[in-house]
């Protein structure tokens, strides 16, 4: 069974809760060796209805954007926006020629794309500094039959709206109206895609 980390890229980690945890311990460890048991004890009672909770707050919201907005150019100067992609269910791929994972599930895209072009848009954003003859050159054994984007130019700050990039590969999935659905870091095919996206005609 294939295994994926799916992390929400409208989220955050709160770290100051961290680092509040870990001064509080620090404290509690000094306090514990200055006072008599019974003392510790005590502090420790006072202390329990800051700490105590049923559940653990590891991410927080992000307030959310007006929608997706984006201009990216693939490498035949095709231009591709918001507007363009409307209509379509967007995939978003990040990948590189040296990540094996990469590698492995882009002839599931290809497949994909060749049967769903009609309702899904993807597009392949290459995050690695390349000339763009050898990305031809990849493009061609691999048989990739969607948009190749290069990190390059006025894509460089176009990546960045995708938010951050923590592990590759990296896939997005939008519905036609441009709301994320889901973010999956790590090799995926066809199963996951259909999760999200209907296949039927």
């Amino acid at each position: 069974m294939k295994k994926y980390l799916i992390i929400p890229i409208g989220h955050k980690f709160r770290f100051s809760k961290k680092i509040t945890q870990f001064t509080l311990a620090l404290s509690l460890l000094l306090l514990s060796q200055t006072c008599n048991a019974s003392l510790f004890d005590d502090f420790l009672d006072w202390l329990s209805p800051i700490w105590s909770t049923n559940s653990v707050e590891v991410l927080e919201p992000v307030e959310a954007t007006a929608g997706l907005t984006f201009e990216l150019v693939d490498m035949d100067g095709v231009v591709y926006n918001q507007d363009n992609t409307s209509g379509k269910y967007l995939i978003i791929n990040f990948w590189a020629t040296w990540c094996p994972p990469c590698l492995k599930e882009i002839p599931a895209f290809v497949n994909f794309y060749n049967q769903h072009s009609a309702k899904v848009e993807i597009l392949g954003l290459n995050y690695e500094g390349m000339d763009i003859e050898a990305v031809n050159s990849f493009k061609k054994r691999f048989n990739v039959n969607y948009p190749i984007i290069l990190f390059a130019g006025s894509n460089e700050q176009e990546y960045s709206k995708f938010g951050n990039l923590v592990g590759m590969p990296t896939t997005l999935i939008y519905n036609p109206d441009g709301e994320l659905l889901h973010t999956f870091i790590g090799e995926i095919g066809i199963e996951e895609l259909a999760q999200f996206i209907p296949l039927e005609s």
